[in-house]
């Protein structure tokens, strides 16, 4: 019974773990890899010792828990770190601190300046048509001013 089994060998996990990151081309997002990762090194386990495939299987699967866990930890940390830092994908954070004219007087406290090809909404202090403003905030899309 146990020649017919041996196939699982731990040349089966590392093919197994390889096959699965290399799906992570054709699959959205990261995840494969970690499932792959906890059988390479399954299949590291298994060709360093003598386990049965029953013992193989709940170490992949102890392996994959873990890797998929750090694996999100990892991510997490690398997604919030960019565009916290830098503005990315947030063009009214990218705006603050930057002086604009305004397009026409403020009434009741808002307005509309020109960045680049597009007019954004403001708030702030009544001023007069091209008087310059600076950006100190964001409220959703509307950028809130003060007299530069």
């Amino acid at each position: 019974m146990a020649a017919s089994i041996t196939w699982l060998g731990g040349w089966s996990w590392v093919i197994l773990g390889l096959v699965l990151i290399g799906g992570e081309v054709l699959a959205p997002g990261v995840f494969l890899i970690w499932f792959g990762l906890a059988a390479l090194l399954t299949g590291a386990v298994v060709g360093l010792t003598d386990i049965g495939w029953q013992i193989a299987a709940l170490v992949f699967a102890g392996f994959s828990l873990v890797t998929v866990l750090v694996g999100r930890l990892l991510m997490r940390h690398k997604s919030e770190e960019p565009d916290a830092a830098t503005g990315l994908n947030d063009r009214g954070r990218q705006l603050i601190g930057k002086v604009f004219r305004l397009e026409a007087t403020m009434l009741g406290g808002e307005g509309r300046i020109r960045v680049g090809d597009s007019s954004w909404r403001v708030t702030g202090p009544e001023l007069l048509a091209g008087s310059d403003v600076k950006v100190v905030g964001v409220e959703g899309a509307t950028l809130l001013v003060e007299k530069a």
